[in-house]
């Protein structure tokens, strides 16, 4: 017998696995389990990295966060306390960063979480911002032109009672009319809806900027009791000069405060973190999700070590007639890779299917990387886990081959 040629070791695996095509599903199963989980978790993780990335720019670039508390810890990570207000600013901390930071809009902000309600709606608790009339500009949420304005100079310094809603929240309180023009009731005080901020979507991690509403900075003063400011937003005119601009804020703030007391930083800085989070979720998700590739290793290793007893007649004749170890081998290997990337491929087709279900609901962006390393892994998976049954077959002896029953 002729040493057989590659395409003719392929042709006859595929033969062989076709012929019991239900079990060639079934023992494929833990593969396209495996490379179906894995390929939509990593694309949700995508997903949500991209989703952020998009909600930070639609916020407006150039921007310094002064917070109090440690936000960071050292390694770059969220600090165990970085959410806990331990210190809140004051207006005259504002007064003095406007004498020493030059060339910047200098935000404060006072958020005060109460209920909100209507008279077509029942209340609502929300986190109201209250800030300087630069905050709508500085965070892209100046209400478009047919959704009202912004509120002005004149109403900040009057205590003006007026209010910009985010789009849900404008929603929820008036799901009957245009929320414009019309009163809501905080606190006991009725404010006028002055504008409703375009929709900005879904938030991840905190309020949605669509549930949330905006007033002037001393109509918020009034529904917290205090003048108190929680955040301070410093816009630089570039990105060139945000990190000088950190330094002579940390150097104004520690005149003051201790380096633990307030935490400067970027929205750069923040996204990182954010991101560092999802990547270590997505990769640990996606490592428990791949149990199911060596699950399905083990199905495959299975049912070809009960291949090769099925056909352990086949192989001695194969062997009597001049079939070399290795040629026996390489076609059980080769039946192991097929029933493996059989499955990469239905998995991988599940989960392009999956994300585009998924994606008017949730954030997810499916990517070739993770494609490919998924469909890498199961190839390897038929590799590795039909090695065993291969020797196996391939150490048969064909004497005792032939007289099996």
């Amino acid at each position: 017998m002729l040493k057989p040629s590659f395409n003719e070791l392929l042709r006859s695996s595929i033969r062989a696995i076709l012929k019991n095509k239900s079990r060639t599903i079934l023992t494929s199963l833990g593969i396209i389990i495996g490379v179906t989980s894995v390929i939509l978790l990593t694309s949700i993780g995508n997903g949500l990295k991209s989703y952020i990335t998009q909600q930070f720019d639609s916020l407006g670039a150039n921007s310094i966060y002064v917070m109090p508390g440690k936000v960071f810890n050292e390694n770059g990570g969220f600090s165990n306390s970085g959410g806990m207000m331990t210190t809140s600013f004051v207006q005259k901390d504002i007064s003095s960063l406007k004498k020493e930071i030059k060339d910047v809009e200098i935000i404060p902000v006072n958020a005060v979480f109460t209920d909100i309600s209507s008279s077509q709606a029942t209340k609502k608790s929300i986190e109201i911002d209250g800030a300087t009339v630069g905050f709508g500009k500085a965070t892209n949420l100046i209400p478009s032109n047919n959704n009202g304005r912004w509120f002005t100079k004149e109403e900040e310094e009057k205590n003006t009672s007026v209010i910009v809603l985010g789009y849900k929240l404008a929603q929820d309180l008036f799901p009957k009319s245009d929320a414009l023009g019309k009163k809501v009731i905080v606190k006991g005080k009725n404010l006028k809806v002055i504008g409703v901020v375009d929709k900005k979507g879904a938030s991840m991690g905190g309020p949605s900027i669509d549930d949330q509403a905006y007033v002037p900075l001393s109509v918020a003063f009034n529904f917290s009791g205090n003048e108190n400011i929680n955040t301070i937003l410093i816009k630089t005119a570039s990105k060139e000069v945000i990190e000088k601009t950190k330094k002579d804020i940390t150097k104004a703030m520690l005149k003051k405060y201790d380096s633990d007391a307030f935490s400067v930083f970027d929205s750069s800085q923040l996204l990182n973190s954010i991101n560092s989070i999802i990547n270590v979720l997505t990769i640990g998700l996606s490592g428990i999700a791949a149990i199911s590739l060596v699950v399905g290793g083990i199905g495959i290793m299975n049912i070809m070590l009960v291949s090769v007893t099925e056909r352990t007649r086949e192989i001695g004749l194969r062997k009597a007639i001049g079939a070399s170890p290795n040629a026996i081998l390489i076609q059980f290997l080769i039946e192991a890779v097929i029933l493996s990337c059989f499955g990469g491929i239905i998995g991988i087709i599940l989960g392009f299917l999956g994300t585009l279900a998924i994606n008017p609901f949730f954030p997810a962006k499916i990517t070739l990387s993770s494609v490919l390393l998924a469909f890498g892994v199961s190839s390897a998976v038929g590799i590795i886990f039909g090695v065993a049954p291969a020797r196996k077959a391939s150490k048969l002896s064909p004497i005792e081959a032939l007289r099996y029953e």
